[in-house]
C-alpha cells in the first residue's frame, strides 16, 4: 500500500491477528485464505480481515468479513444504540462494531462484481477476543443477522463453530483470488434505487441549457466507453439555475445504464441530504454520494463518471488536519477529481464562493483540464429558476450587493416572486409561520454574526441569535438531532427545522417557498455604500487576517448574503438590525 503502519497499528496486528490465527487452527481452518488490511472499492476504509474458502454446505465461494477488536469493555453512547463509547477512544462515540462490519459487508455487495446478486455468499462478525460478557454487555442490544455477528473472548467455541459452518479450505486461493480480481462497480440494485428515488421527483424536468448539458455528459461518456479517452465538462450558472436538478438527473439517467458514477460535493449539508433520499439504504449509498475530499487515494479512472455539484467549494487540496500522515500530498483536489473518472463533470456558480480556500472556478478548472491535454467543454445556464424562475429578482439581488454594475434598484415587482421588508424578526417570522400553517414550507436563516452555543446539558437549544427582544438559537452543529431540531445536515429540508435560524452553511445547496432573511451588522449600508464590518462577524474561518484580507472579507460576506438571498421559491421577507440598512431595503422594497 505504500504506507508505514503507526505503533499503534503494529500492536494492534501483534495481538489480534495471533488471537485469529490460533482460532482458526483450533477450528480446524488453518488452509482457508486470509486476506489482511482489505481495501474497499473506491475508499480509502480497511477492512482488518477477510477469510475466504468454499462453503461447506453448499459448495462454492464463501467470505466472512471480519473486525477484531482488543475492546475489554465498551457502554452505549446516550443510549444510541449505533453507536458507543469505548476507552481507548475518550469520550468520542465510535460505531458498534456490529454496525461496523454490516456496513463493509453491504458495501462489498454493491460495489464487488463477483458479489453481485449472490445469496448467503458473504458474512461478517465483530470479534471481541479480549473481552468477557460482561463489560461489553450493552452491546449486546444492537440486531444481529448474517452480516454482523458479535462475538467476545468467553463465546471462543461458538466463534469456532460460526466459522467451521460457514467456511472450509477446498479451493480456498481460487475464491480468495476472484473476491481480489473482482470487477468494481455499483450493483443494479443499488443503482436501481438511486434511478428510482431520483425518477420518482417530478420536478427534474431539463430545459434548454440543462438538457444541453444532460445530452453533452451523455456523449461523452459514451466516447469514453468505445475507448480511453478523458473529457471534463464544465457547467456554470447561477442559484437555481438547475445545476443539481441536472446532476441527480444524470446519476438517475447514469445508474439506470449501468454506468459507473459517483456524485460529490464540498457541502455536508447537501450530501447528507442526498443520501438521506435513499431512506433506510442510505449507508449502502454512501459510496454515490461523496465529499469531494474522498478521492485522495481513489485509483486512476475507477469511475466512468464523476459528478462535482457545487464545484464552487473546491479546495486547493483534500488535506486537512484531520488527514492521515501517508494519505498527505499536495495534489491539487481538481487534479484528484479529473483523475478518478473518464468523465468529470463539474456544476459551479462563482458567486458562491463563501469561505476561505473555496476556488473553484471555470478558469481553474479548464487550465488544469488543458495543461493535461484533456477535451473540456463549457455550458452556461442563463435561465433562473429558483426564486420563483424570476431572474429579475436574482438581478436586483446581484445589484443590491454590488455583484452586478449599476448600484441598487426599487424593486419592480415580479408576479412569480413576491419581496418584502419586515419590520423587526418577530414580524418576519409570524408572517413565516402563517404560511407552514398554509403548508408551504419556510426558513429563516442569518449571517454569522452571533456567538453559536452547543446544547445545555439538558438537551435545550441556547438562543445565541438576539435581536432586542427576540432571540432563537442556530440550527444544530452537529449530526445528531437534540430535542426536536434536526441534525445540522438537515436544517433545511427536515420540516423541524424551522424554529432554528440557519446559516450560510446548511441553506446552501437548498431551497424553500418562502425565505426569511435577517440582515447582521456585519454588512451595512452606509450614505451610498455597502461598508463590511469585519468586527461584527462570528464566523471563525474569517478570524485570520492573513489569510483572510479585508478586501476578500468583504467579497465573501456580499457572496455569503446571496446565498442567503436566493433560497426562496415564492418569495423571501428582509429584515437587518442596522436602522440605516434596514430604511434602504424599505425604501427599495416598498
Amino acid at each position: 500500500m505504500n504506507r508505514s503502519p503507526s505503533a499503534a497499528e503494529m500492536r494492534s496486528w501483534d495481538a489480534s491477528l495471533t488471537a485469529l490465527a490460533a482460532d482458526l487452527e483450533q477450528a480446524g481452518l488453518g488452509g482457508v485464505e486470509v486476506l489482511l488490511e482489505y481495501q474497499l472499492p473506491l475508499s480509502s476504509k480497511r477492512i482488518d480481515v477477510i477469510l475466504a474458502g468454499e462453503h461447506p454446505q453448499r459448495g462454492g465461494p464463501s467470505y466472512i468479513v471480519l473486525e477484531l477488536k482488543q475492546w475489554t469493555q465498551a457502554t452505549l453512547f446516550e443510549d444510541e444504540p449505533e453507536l458507543v463509547v469505548q476507552p481507548t477512544y475518550g469520550n468520542r462515540p465510535v460505531l458498534h462494531p456490529v454496525a461496523q462490519v454490516r456496513y463493509y459487508g453491504e458495501y462489498l455487495l454493491d460495489f464487488l462484481g463477483v458479489l453481485h446478486g449472490t445469496n448467503d455468499v458473504l458474512a461478517g462478525a465483530a470479534y471481541l477476543h479480549n473481552a468477557t460478557d460482561d463489560r461489553v454487555s450493552a452491546l449486546r442490544g444492537y440486531p444481529q443477522d448474517e452480516l454482523g455477528r458479535l462475538f467476545t473472548g468467553r463465546e471462543r467455541g461458538d466463534f469456532h463453530d460460526f466459522l467451521r459452518y460457514r467456511l472450509s479450505p477446498a479451493n480456498a486461493s481460487i475464491h480468495a483470488d476472484r473476491l481480489l480480481r473482482s470487477s468494481v462497480a455499483p450493483s443494479k440494485q443499488l443503482l436501481a434505487v438511486a434511478a428510482e428515488e431520483i425518477r420518482t421527483r417530478e420536478q427534474f424536468v431539463l430545459l434548454d441549457e440543462q438538457r444541453v448539458a444532460f445530452d453533452l455528459v451523455l456523449h461523452e461518456v459514451e466516447k469514453a466507453r468505445g475507448g480511453d479517452h478523458k473529457s471534463v465538462v464544465i457547467v456554470s450558472g447561477g442559484p437555481g439555475s438547475g445545476k443539481s436538478v441536472i446532476a441527480l438527473s444524470l446519476l438517475g439517467e447514469l445508474s439506470r445504464r449501468g454506468v459507473r458514477v459517483a456524485h460529490a460535493t464540498g457541502s455536508r449539508s447537501f450530501t447528507q441530504t442526498l443520501r438521506k433520499v435513499a431512506g433506510r439504504r442510505a449507508p449502502r449509498t454512501a459510496a454515490l454520494f461523496r465529499y469531494f475530499n474522498q478521492f485522495m487515494d481513489v485509483a486512476k479512472n475507477s469511475l466512468d463518471v464523476l459528478i462535482a455539484d457545487e464545484a464552487h467549494r473546491l479546495r486547493e487540496t483534500s488535506a486537512n488536519r484531520w488527514t492521515k500522515a501517508e494519505l498527505r500530498s499536495d495534489k491539487r483536489q481538481i487534479d484528484e477529481l479529473i483523475d478518478a473518472a473518464f468523465v468529470s463533470v463539474f456544476l459551479l456558480d462563482q458567486n458562491q464562493v463563501v469561505r476561505p480556500g473555496e476556488m473553484g472556478t471555470v478558469q481553474d478548472i479548464e487550465k488544469h483540464a488543458r495543461e493535461r491535454g484533456i477535451d473540456v467543454h463549457e455550458i452556461d445556464l442563463s435561465t433562473q429558476y429558483r426564486s420563483g424562475g424570476s431572474a429579475e429578482y436574482v438581478e436586483w439581488v446581484e445589484r443590491l450587493l454590488g455583484l452586478a454594475p449599476g448600484g441598487p434598484e426599487k424593486w419592480g415587482g415580479d408576479e412569480r416572486f413576491e419581496v418584502r421588508t419586515a419590520p423587526s424578526p418577530s414580524a418576519m417570522e409570524a408572517a413565516l409561520a402563517e404560511k407552514l400553517a398554509q403548508h408551504q414550507n419556510a426558513r429563516m436563516a442569518a449571517g454569522y454574526c452571533w456567538p453559536w452555543s452547543d446544547p445545555r446539558s439538558d438537551g435545550s437549544l441556547v438562543s445565541d441569535v438576539t435581536i432586542g427582544d427576540w432571540s432563537r438559537p442556530w440550527n444544530l452543529k452537529r449530526e445528531r438531532s437534540v430535542g426536536d431540531a434536526p441534525p445540522a445536515a438537515l436544517w433545511a429540508s427536515d420540516d423541524r427545522g424551522f424554529g432554528q435560524v440557519g446559516c450560510v452553511y446548511t441553506a446552501q445547496g437548498f431551497e424553500y417557498e418562502w425565505n426569511g432573511v435577517l440582515l447582521g451588522p456585519d454588512l451595512v449600508w452606509r450614505t451610498d455604500r455597502w461598508v463590511a464590518v469585519r468586527s461584527a462577524n462570528r464566523d471563525p474561518d474569517f478570524r485570520n487576517r492573513q489569510r483572510v484580507s479585508d478586501a476578500d472579507f468583504d467579497v465573501l460576506v456580499r457572496n455569503v448574503y446571496k446565498v442567503l438571498l436566493t433560497r426562496g421559491l415564492r418569495g423571501v421577507y428582509l429584515h437587518s438590525t442596522d436602522p440605516e440598512t434596514q430604511q434602504l431595503l424599505d425604501d427599495l422594497v416598498n
